[in-house]
């Protein structure tokens, strides 16, 4: 499966037990399909909504027991009957596509960390529920993971946000740094912009090493992929930091170089 663009969803990993396979590609074809529905294609924002209201009654219906025609539905609400799933990350994950499509700015931190915990926080908790692993601290520490990575993501993704009309850099950090908004459109990497950057990539940072320890406290298979998740999502901040912070004129990106990397950090943690 193309995961190209939903970045924070380890799809069929090799170090995926084969017998998850088809429960992620089932949970993983719901929330790449809803996104698309949000940010993809022609249709008016209006069209947009009612796209994602359908998906919402396929969800109340899988609740109650309902048959879905669709196939799609219908592989989800076997995964989520085999292995138990709730069904709130899913309605999360529809709450932050609609958020999507009509909010476009964010004052504050706090108002871009609840959009991060229906965006990116439900997909870690289902994985943990897959793998049988989701007591509170783990829940906890894979919030910040997923947080960050969406975080991170926001960094990487400036200039393509932009060309959408979107800023996911808050506008308080953006005038606390003397940045306008209209700065974004003339891809200036400034020194004022840098600092401003210094500063995102540091709570990113922060962010991730709050959670890290998860990936030391799973067992198995899924332990060593959570390692390579928090070890990517910080070579990628690092990146960030050895261009400058201009991410205007070039997307940090990871290359097969920065996996061996990678896999060396992830041995050390």
């Amino acid at each position: 499966m193309p995961v190209d663009h939903y970045e924070n969803f380890p799809v069929a990993s090799i170090l995926m037990p084969k017998r998850l396979v088809p429960a992620v590609e089932a949970i993983y074809a719901f929330a790449r399909s809803a996104d698309d529905l949000a940010d993809e294609g022609d249709a008016t924002p209006a069209e947009r909504l009612a796209s994602l209201a359908a998906y919402k009654r396929a969800l109340d219906g899988i609740e109650v027991g309902e048959l879905q025609s669709d196939p799609m539905f219908a592989r989800l609400a076997r995964t989520i009957d085999h292995y138990k799933l709730p069904l709130q990350p899913f309605r999360d994950l529809l709450s932050a596509f609609r958020q999507d499509i009509v909010t476009t700015r964010y004052a504050g931190f706090e108002a871009l960390l609840d959009y991060c915990s229906r965006s990116a926080n439900p997909v870690g908790l289902l994985m943990l529920y897959l793998y049988g692993q989701a007591g509170a601290r783990n829940v906890r520490d894979s919030d910040a993971i997923c947080s960050a990575l969406q975080l991170i993501n926001f960094l990487q993704d400036v200039a393509i946000d932009r060309k959408k009309d979107r800023i996911y850099i808050p506008l308080d950090d953006l005038a606390a740094h003397g940045v306008a908004p209209a700065q974004l459109d003339q891809q200036l990497a400034d020194q004022r912009w840098r600092a401003l950057m210094a500063f995102e990539v540091a709570r990113a940072r922060a962010l991730m090493d709050s959670g890290a320890p998860l990936a030391k406290r799973l067992p198995g298979r899924i332990g060593w992929e959570l390692r390579l998740v928090v070890q990517g999502g910080l070579r990628i901040l690092d990146k960030i930091e050895h261009a400058g912070y201009d991410v205007f004129t070039r997307r940090p990106t990871l290359k097969p170089a920065d996996w061996a990397l990678m896999l060396w950090r992830a041995l050390r943690m």
